[in-house]
């Protein structure tokens, strides 16, 4: 796979916009913190921040994916969230912390026309007996992130500052994009010059409602991204409530995760070839209901610090099985637009989730909110018994789908 020019070109970009969000993300949790006094709500609201344009804009930025040209969507949207940071600097340096807000929806809304340009590119340059090595791949990287990030961005935020870690995050945009340029040249395809925006959106749609496979995904992604949604913001207070730690504590909680993603991502690469992707994103879930029910109710550092480890080790069993599922059954024309229907309802849910989270931690209690998020992954499984009990999908269907979309042309 490293032999493919194409994937170390996206890795080596991946990796630049990855340290920069990184330093981003939690520079803005401290330095909001700091500010508010670690109130839920406003925590909860930089999360809200970050996803709430997905859930709005991935339909619109995947129909556009599919319509113009990958190379070049993706570099002009790693400019302009450049662009946006540093206006955002100015203003931060001015007095005014809320504008961070601001950098974050625009990177969240840029990413939703960039990140299925690239899913695109995989279709056209990966093969694909390749493809659920090179997600497991990515996947590593993530988890690699996931331990040093936390570390890294904290660094940098207590040695220099709000304003240097936003620096940082604008030049790692502008490196990505320099990267990407490395790429080969788009491709011309001059039928889209003629096509309709609104009838693609309608296909798009049609495509997913005709693929068992695909609406089964979409129906994971919405209890799953509830489940996501409702804890995501409240991990800062398992570190303080149930630990009784310091906030700073929080990065140590997911470098264990971080790390045991990155040994899991190594198993699943191994084992890619052997499991079918919808059994991969079912163990992931079931996993995921015993250590969120487990990290909520304890109050032991090593045993918090387990459960961590038990989600992590599995966690790339969700993302690759995700993936992989969606790349399968879905043709290279039509990756933007069912990218575009089944992230808001994985993303959607989690806004919904996150915008409840600091209401229901004062409502209920902590462990009761951790409690609901491990039944709604096991909910999530149990949605795919159909496709894991069932033979192995035929190739034709995803293909079935866009005939019966290209019928109404």
């Amino acid at each position: 796979m490293f032999k493919n020019a194409f994937v170390r070109t996206i890795i080596l970009s991946n990796v630049l916009l990855q340290l920069g969000v990184w330093v981003r993300n939690f520079a803005i949790l401290l330095y909001v913190t700091d500010i508010t006094n670690n109130n839920p709500k406003s925590v909860s609201l930089i999360s809200v921040a970050e996803f709430a344009p997905i859930f709005l804009f991935a339909i619109i930025g995947g129909t556009f994916a599919d319509r113009w040209k990958p190379k070049r969507t993706m570099i002009v949207c790693e400019l302009l969230s450049a662009l946006s940071v540093f206006a955002v600097l100015l203003v931060v340096m001015y007095g005014s912390w809320q504008a961070l807000f601001f950098a974050t929806l625009v990177s969240a809304i840029l990413s939703q026309f960039s990140q299925p340009s690239a899913l695109k590119l995989f279709k056209q340059h990966v093969p694909e007996e390749q493809l659920q090595g090179v997600m497991a791949m990515f996947q590593t990287l993530m988890a690699i992130f996931m331990v040093f990030g936390p570390i890294l961005g904290t660094y940098v935020y207590q040695h220099y500052g709000l304003e240097i870690s936003i620096a940082v995050m604008g030049v790692c945009f502008i490196a990505s994009a320099a990267v990407l340029t490395s790429l080969p040249a788009d491709k011309e395809n001059p039928s889209k010059a003629e096509s309709n925006f609104k009838q693609e959106l309608k296909d798009g749609l049609r495509y997913v409602w005709n693929s068992r496979a695909l609406k089964t995904l979409g129906g994971t992604f919405a209890v799953s991204g509830l489940a996501v949604g409702i804890i995501q913001p409240l991990a800062l207070f398992i570190a303080i409530e149930n630990l009784g730690q310091d906030k700073l504590f929080l990065q140590w909680l997911l470098a264990a995760n971080g790390t045991a993603m990155l040994v899991g991502g190594g198993f699943v690469m191994a084992l890619s070839k052997k499991m079918r992707p919808q059994s991969l994103l079912a163990a992931g879930l079931i996993a995921s209901t015993v250590g969120t029910i487990g990290i909520g109710l304890s109050t032991s550092v090593p045993l918090t610090i387990g459960f961590e480890v038990l989600t992590g080790l599995f966690y790339p069993c969700i993302m690759i099985g995700i993936n992989t599922m969606m790349m399968k059954n879905t043709e290279a024309a039509f990756i933007g637009r069912v990218g575009g229907v089944l992230t808001p309802m994985l993303m959607g849910f989690m806004v919904i989730g996150m915008s409840a989270a600091g209401v229901m931690k004062a409502a209920f209690s902590l462990q009761a909110v951790y409690a609901g998020s491990g039944i709604l992954f096991f909910l999530g499984a149990l949605l795919l018994l159909p496709l894991m009990l069932r033979h192995p999908e035929s190739p034709l269907e995803s293909q079935g789908a866009a005939a019966v979309a290209d019928s109404s042309d």
